[in-house]
């Protein structure tokens, strides 16, 4: 066993996330924010980081919120096991405030 085999899995970064999601979605507009400095001391802050999306794609024209919301997940899905704890989404069409 290596000193590697024992430390801890280092978790998902913003820019990975913004990576995946910019292959997936193509949006036009595109912020990752991580807010895991304001859960620090909540038990969920050992097993993961925050993170919020606001995220514009014409992917997202006609569809639900529950559907932008899935497609956001499905780009993000190898990640999630990498410690994305909590997931804020802002998923919006083209021309929507």
């Amino acid at each position: 066993m290596t000193a590697a085999d024992n430390q801890a899995p280092e978790f998902v970064r913003g820019a990975e996330i913004e990576a995946a999601l910019q292959a997936a979605l193509a949006p036009l507009s595109l912020v990752v924010r991580d807010d895991s400095h304001l859960h620090a001391g909540h038990a969920g802050a050992r097993e993961g980081r925050h993170f919020h999306v606001l995220i514009v794609s014409e992917r997202f024209n006609q569809l639900s919120r529950l559907k932008r919301h899935r497609l956001v997940y499905d780009a993000l899905q190898p990640l999630i096991p990498r410690g994305i704890h909590a997931l804020a989404i802002e998923a919006r069409a083209p021309g929507e405030s």
